[in-house]
C-alpha cells in the first residue's frame, strides 16, 4: 500500500465533540496509520462504554458510533487515490445510522457501470486496511448494474439498499441506485411485503415462533429488533419516506403506537449493546451469564419474592410482547392498506360484528364503548366460527385502545362471565382465542391475576418458558388427549377425557395451577384462593369448586411422589390413595400432572417418567378400588409373586429348589419391590453362572413400570460399596442413572439393580455392541474393588455452569423402611452420583436405595441409606459430618468445573 508522504485528507463537516479531529490528523501525518486508527478506536469504544455504564440515551451511543465508524471510513478511504466514478456506500442497519459495538459494519463500494478492473489492488489494500484496523467489515464490490441486477432477484440485498447512504465518493452513484431500486422499477410494493412476511415467519420459526425462550434472541427471535425494522421496510417502501417520524399524523399508528415502538426499541438496543459489550463480540442472544449482569446494570434488585435478574427479564419479555403485538397490527394495517381498492365482500355476523373478506371487525367505531361485552364475544365468535380468519386491524387498535373498560364491575357482569365460560366449551379454538386475548391485552385484564404471570419467568433450566407461555401450553395439552393420534403417546390420559363429563373444570385448574407464582409464599395455596373466587365469580357448583381448587393445590402431589418416593412400596401407594380419596380426583390430577409435566420442559416428559406415572395411577387406582380400609398383606404379595416367578423359571427348565436355593438369602424388600419378571430374568442368570465371579446384565425392562428405560444387574460377592463403582462406570460411559435398588443377601452378595438412560434420557435399545462395552466397563471397575479410579470428569454443558447454587441436604429417619432417609440437592454436573457414592464409601455408609431426579440445572436426589450393619443412621454428630462432606465435595466439583 502505497501513500504519498504529504497526502492531505479532506475533513469531515460533522464535528462529534467526543472526537478530535485536529488532533486525529496531526497523529496521521506522524505516526504509522494503522496504529493511530486502532488506537482512535479503542478510545472512542472505552468511551461509549463508560457512558453506557452511566446510563446515557441508548440512541445517542448508537447513533454517535455510527458517525464515528462514519469518520474512520472516510479518512481511510482517503488514503487512497480514486475517481469520479467509485462511492463509499454504508448499507443495512449502519446505512441507517446505527451500529453497536460489535455489529458488522456492512458497506458497499459502487462502480459505475464504465469501471473496469483499475481498482482492484486499491480496494484490495483498502479492505485490508480495514480490516487490520479492527473493524468487522461486510463489504461488496459492485457495479451500478450488478447491484440492480442482484437487488431484482433477492429481497434481502434490496432491503439493504433501501437504507444506502453516502460516506464518501460520487454521490451521484448513490442516488442513481435509489432511484433505480425503488418500487417503481422492482419489487413493488405487494411483491416486496409478501416476501418480508415470508422472511419473517421463516425467521420466527427458528425461534420456535415463541418471544419466551429462555436464552431469546435479541435481533432475530418475534418481537426482538428484526420486528421492529420489518415495519420500517414495509412503511418506507409504501408511503415513500425516509423515517416513521414522517408519518405521524397520517393513520399508520397512533401516539400511543408509536410511543411503543420508540421505548420498545430503545430498551432491546440497552439489552444488545449490554450483550456486545459483556461478550466482546457481536452476540445476539441473550445468554444466562449475560442476563445477571444486566440485571445489575439495568438497575434490578432482589427482593423476598423475585431475583432481580428475573425481574429484568420479566420487562425484557413484556417488551416483546408488546413489539410482537404491535408487529402484528401495523403489518395487518398494512397489508390491507396495499391491497388493491376493490369493494371488499361484507358478510353481516349482528349487530355489531361483520366479515370484511374474511377478517371481523366491528359495525362502527363505538361498538366497544356502546356495547363493553363485545371485547369478549368477539373471541368466543371467532371460537365458533373456524373458517374467520383473524381480527381487522383498525378492530384489534381498537380493542388496545378500549380494554380499559374491562374493570371490576365488567368482571362480576354474569353476561360476561357466561361467555368466558363459553370459550372453554368450544370445540376448537379455544388455544387459539387464549392466546389472541392474551397478546390483545384483554385476558390479562379480565383475570388480573393471569396479568401478573405475563412475560414472568423462573431462572433455572427447569422451566422452560414464563409462566403465562407455560400455562396456556398447559391447557393445550390437556385439550391434546382428546385427539386420536395422541392416544398412543397418551394412553391413560387418552382413555380418562374421552370420558371425563366436564373437562372445562380440567381447563379452568390449568389456568390457575400456577397462576400464585412470583408472589412470594407457597404460589398452590394462593392459587387455590384465586381458583376459588373464580368457580364462584362464574356459577360453579360447590362440589365443582372443591375439586377445581383441591386440584390447583394439589397439582404438584402425583409427580413428587412418583419421582420422589418408592411406588413399588404397598405404603407409598395406599397414603397417596389416602390423599386423592376417589377415582374422580385421581382422574382429573392424573391428566392434569401428564399436562403439566409435558409443558414445562420438553426434556421432563420422558419414557421413564411416564412409566412412574403409569404405574403410580395404575397401583393407585388398585387400592382405591379394593377399598382404603383393605390394605395389601405383604406376605402375600411376596408369595404371588415367587409363584409368578417360578411358573416363568419352569419354562427355562429351573425347579422349584433352585430358586428357593437362592431366594432364601435375600430378604423380603427383594419380592416387595421387584416384579416377577424380572426376579425370573435374575434368577435364571444366577443358576446358570454360579461361579463367584461378578455378574452383569443389561436389557431393556420388560417390567410395566420400568418401561422406557435401560435396566442393569449387578451381583456382587463381598465387596462393599458396589454403588460407587458402578456409578462411576455409567458416568464414563455418559448414561444417567434414574434408579438405584440394592439388596444385600446373606451369603455375602449385593444385588442391585440400576435404570439408565443416556444423555438424550432414552434407553439405550437394541444396541448389543453399546450393551457390551456398559458391561465391560462396570466390570472393570469392580475388579478394582477397593481401589477405584478417581471420579469421572466430563465437560459440563455451558448452561450449566450459570447455576452454581450451592449444595443443600435433609437428613431423616423413615419409620417405616427402617432406614435414613438423606435428600441432596445440587447443581447437576458429570460424575455427581459416583462423587457421592465416594463419600459413601469413605464413612461406611451403605446404600440401599435411591431416586434419582434430575430437574434442568439442578438434581434433587433422595438416598436410603444405613450403617455398615445395616440400621439407620442414630449418631447425631456422623449424620452432621455426612452432609457437610457431600456438600463439600459437590461444590467443589463445581468450583473446579467453574475454574476450567
Amino acid at each position: 500500500m502505497s501513500q504519498p508522504a504529504a497526502r492531505q485528507f479532506p475533513q469531515v463537516a460533522t464535528q462529534p465533540i467526543f472526537f478530535n479531529q485536529a488532533r486525529f490528523r496531526e497523529n496521521l501525518a506522524n505516526k504509522p496509520p494503522v496504529v493511530v486508527f486502532k488506537d482512535a478506536i479503542a478510545g472512542v469504544n472505552q468511551q461509549f462504554d463508560q457512558r453506557f455504564l452511566e446510563g446515557e440515551d441508548i440512541r445517542h451511543l448508537i447513533h454517535e458510533r455510527a458517525q464515528f465508524i462514519d469518520l474512520i471510513l472516510h479518512y481511510a478511504w482517503h488514503h487512497f487515490d480514486w475517481g469520479d466514478d467509485i462511492s463509499l456506500i454504508a448499507v443495512g442497519g449502519y446505512g441507517r445510522g446505527e451500529l453497536h459495538p460489535h455489529s458488522d459494519i456492512d458497506i458497499l463500494i459502487l462502480l459505475d457501470n464504465k469501471v473496469g478492473t483499475e481498482y482492484n489492488e486499491t480496494l484490495q489494500s483498502f479492505v485490508t486496511m480495514l480490516w487490520d484496523i479492527g473493524l468487522d467489515i461486510g463489504s461488496s464490490v459492485r457495479t451500478l448494474q450488478e447491484c440492480i441486477d442482484i437487488a431484482r432477484e433477492d429481497i434481502t440485498v434490496a432491503t439493504n439498499l433501501i437504507e444506502a447512504r453516502r460516506i464518501a465518493g460520487n454521490d451521484s452513484l448513490r442516488d442513481q441506485l435509489q432511484i433505480l431500486t425503488d418500487a417503481k422499477h422492482m419489487w413493488p410494493i405487494r411483491d416486496f411485503y409478501q416476501a418480508k412476511w415470508e422472511e419473517q415467519e421463516k425467521r420466527h420459526e427458528k425461534h420456535n415462533n415463541t418471544e419466551y425462550n429462555l436464552e431469546p434472541n435479541i435481533k432475530n427471535a418475534p418481537g426482538g429488533l428484526r420486528d421492529i425494522q420489518m415495519i420500517n421496510w414495509v412503511a418506507k417502501r409504501y408511503f415513500q419516506v425516509q423515517t416513521l417520524l414522517q408519518l405521524q399524523g397520517q393513520d399508520f399508528f397512533t401516539e400511543h403506537e408509536f410511543g411503543i415502538l420508540r421505548r420498545g426499541e430503545e430498551f432491546l438496543w440497552r439489552v444488545r449493546y449490554g450483550v456486545h459489550m459483556l461478550a466482546g463480540r457481536a452476540e445476539e442472544r441473550l445468554l444466562f451469564e449475560y442476563q445477571r449482569e444486566l440485571a445489575t446494570i439495568f438497575g434490578f434488585q432482589e427482593n423476598d419474592k423475585r431475583l432481580a435478574v428475573e425481574q429484568f427479564m420479566h420487562q425484557y419479555y413484556k417488551t416483546v410482547l408488546a413489539l410482537r403485538e404491535l408487529n402484528d397490527v401495523l403489518l395487518q394495517y398494512l397489508q390491507e392498506t396495499i391491497e388493491e381498492k376493490v369493494a371488499p365482500t361484507i358478510v353481516p355476523i349482528n349487530e355489531r360484528f361483520q366479515l370484511c373478506d374474511g377478517f371481523i371487525e366491528v359495525i362502527h367505531r363505538d361498538v366497544f364503548d356502546q356495547t363493553p361485552n363485545a371485547l369478549l364475544e368477539i373471541f368466543v365468535l371467532m371460537g365458533q366460527d373456524p373458517s374467520i380468519k383473524g381480527v381487522r386491524a383498525e378492530t384489534i387498535r381498537l380493542i388496545r385502545e378500549r380494554r380499559w373498560l374491562i374493570d371490576e364491575s365488567f368482571r362480576k357482569d354474569p353476561e360476561n362471565n357466561r361467555m368466558f365460560m363459553q370459550l372453554f366449551q368450544l370445540d376448537y379454538g379455544l388455544i387459539s382465542q387464549l392466546k389472541r386475548m392474551k397478546r390483545y391485552g384483554i385476558l390479562g385484564r379480565y383475570l388480573p391475576e393471569f396479568g401478573k404471570i405475563t412475560g414472568q419467568m423462573q431462572h433455572d433450566l427447569f422451566h422452560r418458558y414464563t409462566v403465562d407461555a407455560h400455562t396456556l401450553l398447559v391447557i393445550k395439552n390437556i385439550r391434546r388427549f382428546r385427539y386420536p393420534d395422541e392416544k398412543k403417546q397418551f394412553p391413560i390420559a387418552a382413555h380418562i377425557m374421552k370420558r371425563m363429563e366436564k373437562p372445562e373444570l380440567l381447563y379452568i385448574a390449568g389456568l390457575y395451577h400456577d397462576i400464585g407464582k412470583g408472589r412470594g409464599g407457597d404460589h398452590s395455596q394462593l392459587g387455590a384462593v384465586d381458583a376459588a373466587a373464580f368457580c364462584q365469580q362464574h356459577g360453579f357448583s360447590a362440589r365443582e369448586t372443591r375439586l377445581v381448587v383441591w386440584l390447583v393445590e394439589k397439582h404438584l402431589l402425583m409427580s413428587y411422589v412418583s419421582q420422589k418416593q418408592d411406588i413399588s412400596d404397598p405404603e407409598v401407594i395406599h397414603n397417596f390413595a389416602l390423599q386423592v380419596g376417589d377415582r374422580l380426583h385421581l382422574d382429573y390430577l392424573y391428566a392434569l400432572t401428564v399436562a403439566d409435566m409435558c409443558g414445562t420442559n420438553p426434556e421432563v416428559w420422558n419414557t421413564w417418567r411416564a412409566s412412574l406415572m403409569r404405574q403410580l395411577y395404575l397401583e393407585t387406582k388398585r387400592a382405591l378400588r379394593r377399598g382404603l380400609e383393605n390394605t395389601i398383606d405383604q406376605n402375600e404379595l411376596i408369595e404371588e409373586t415367587q409363584q409368578l416367578a417360578l411358573a416363568k423359571l419352569a419354562d427355562k427348565n429351573i425347579c422349584e429348589n433352585q430358586a428357593r436355593a437362592i431366594w432364601s438369602v435375600m430378604g423380603d424388600e427383594y419380592f416387595v419391590r421387584e416384579g416377577h419378571i424380572d426376579i425370573a430374568w435374575q434368577t435364571e442368570a444366577i443358576v446358570t453362572n454360579p461361579s463367584d465371579e461378578n455378574l452383569v446384565l443389561i436389557r431393556e425392562t420388560t417390567s410395566h413400570e420400568f418401561e422406557g428405560a435401560t435396566q442393569i444387574f449387578v451381583r456382587v460377592k463381598d465387596a462393599p460399596h458396589v454403588f460407587t463403582a458402578v456409578a462411576n462406570a455409567l458416568a464414563q460411559q455418559n448414561l444417567n442413572i434414574q434408579d438405584a435398588r440394592v439388596y444385600s443377601a446373606a451369603n455375602g452378595y449385593t444385588a442391585d439393580t440400576f435404570y439408565v438412560l443416556d444423555d438424550n434420557f432414552q434407553p439405550i435399545g437394541d444396541d448389543p455392541a453399546r450393551s457390551e462395552k456398559i458391561r465391560e466397563s462396570v466390570l472393570e471397575e469392580l475388579r478394582l474393588v477397593s481401589g477405584y479410579r478417581d471420579v469421572v470428569s466430563r465437560r459440563t454443558p455451558r448452561q450449566l455452569k450459570q447455576f452454581a447454587v450451592p449444595t443443600r441436604t435433609y437428613i431423616s429417619n423413615d419409620i417405616v423402611s427402617g432406614h435414613t432417609v438423606l435428600e441432596v440437592i445440587s447443581p447437576d454436573r458429570p460424575g455427581l452420583l459416583a462423587t457421592i457414592g465416594r463419600v459413601f464409601m469413605d464413612m461406611d455408609i451403605q446404600l440401599q436405595n435411591a431416586k434419582i431426579s434430575t430437574l434442568g440445572e439442578r438434581v434433587e436426589d433422595i438416598f436410603f441409606i444405613s450403617d455398615i450393619e445395616g440400621n439407620p443412621l442414630s449418631d447425631p454428630n456422623l449424620c452432621a459430618e455426612l452432609q457437610k462432606e457431600i456438600c463439600k465435595q459437590l461444590d467443589l466439583r463445581v468450583e473446579k468445573d467453574l475454574a476450567r
